[in-house]
């Protein structure tokens, strides 16, 4: 029974590495669940963010959010790989279950009709800014 399943991935990389190192480290990634049998869905590339401690003496990481399709089996592999390189800091790969996917589009649903905080104070500044 090898039926593929969604998971999500979120990598934090050294972010004290030169970009093109950084760029390089989320190309294994990628290159690493794509070998493993896994279809990447989504990636997300947030940046350079301070960490909330220091991991290997490091306080800034490159977080990455990647959103693939990959039999069970696959998972154990591409940690294996993940866990060995040496520019990544943390890594955590979890299986989106049913409820978790209808709890998101919930939330789409509801974000878009209510809209953001940021999205609101956008047209007031514009206001105050012509006045």
């Amino acid at each position: 029974m090898n039926t593929l399943k969604q998971y999500e991935c979120t990598v934090i990389i050294d972010g004290g590495l030169q970009d093109d190192a950084i760029a390089a480290a989320m190309e294994l990634v990628k290159k690493t669940v794509t070998d493993k049998g896994g279809v990447i869905n989504n990636v997300l590339e947030v940046g350079r963010r301070k960490m909330a401690y220091i991991i290997r003496k490091t306080s800034i990481g490159y977080y990455a959010h990647i959103e693939f399709d990959a039999v069970p089996s696959a998972i154990a592999e591409i940690e294996r790989v993940f866990r060995y390189e040496e520019a990544i800091l943390r890594f955590l790969i979890i299986q989106l279950s049913s409820p978790l996917l209808e709890m998101r589009k919930r939330v789409e649903k509801y974000s878009v009709m209510l809209g953001s905080p940021e999205d609101q104070a956008e047209p007031e500044a514009e206001a105050a800014a012509k006045n």
